[in-house]
């Protein structure tokens, strides 16, 4: 079993307010620091289910998307979803339905307009997100949606264990910094399985 602790989230796409999009587009990432976490930090349990979640759907979002597995890369971040119109899961990490908080993570904008998770933000208690794995689809319920700045991120709210099986959807939101190429924001979307 891996033992990581996920940082904070940070971006580095064009943002629907910001300068004319820029010729290269940027990934998104969560810098994750193997064994370094918050107090009382506990990795994810064994998966229990070996299926793999393929395909996320958020109805309230009109989100209906691939889901991309997401590892890290050679500097400790996850690595972003490849397309824009995917999300990605963090497969070192707490499957979507078993216990622990499984993380999902996509973009919110692209150099030529809208992501996967532009719309992320209007989520409310109680929409329906679902996850698939093999045959079957997991359902969760969003108990709610909470914007950080990226210098103050909450890492043991949203990466702490959960007695039960929870999912956290993330993306980048705020003001766009020109000058880091990054939101400086992120919205949580917190929710528990139904």
């Amino acid at each position: 079993m891996k033992r990581a602790a996920i940082v904070l989230l940070t971006a580095t796409m064009v943002g629907p307010s910001a300068a004319p999009p820029r010729p290269e587009p940027a990934v998104a990432h969560v810098a994750v620091a193997p064994g370094r976490g918050p107090a009382g930090f506990v990795p994810a349990n064994p998966v229990a289910d070996p299926t793999a979640p393929t395909r996320l759907r958020i109805p309230a979002i009109q989100v209906d998307a691939p889901l991309e597995e997401l590892h890290l890369d050679a500097s400790g971040a996850l690595a972003a979803p490849r397309a824009w119109a995917d999300a990605g899961w963090y497969a070192d990490g707490t499957v979507p339905g078993d216990v622990g908080p499984a993380v999902i993570a996509g973009h919110v904008d692209s150099t030529t307009g809208p992501a996967v998770f532009y719309r992320l933000d209007r989520l409310r208690p109680g929409d329906l997100v679902e996850v698939r794995r093999g045959a079957a689809w997991v359902s969760f319920a969003v108990a709610a949606v909470r914007r950080y700045p990226k210098n103050a991120f909450p890492t043991a709210r949203v990466y702490g264990p959960t007695p039960d099986p929870e999912l956290r959807l993330i993306t980048c939101s705020g003001a766009f910094d020109n000058a880091q190429r990054s939101y400086v924001d992120n919205t949580v979307v917190y929710a528990v399985a139904t």
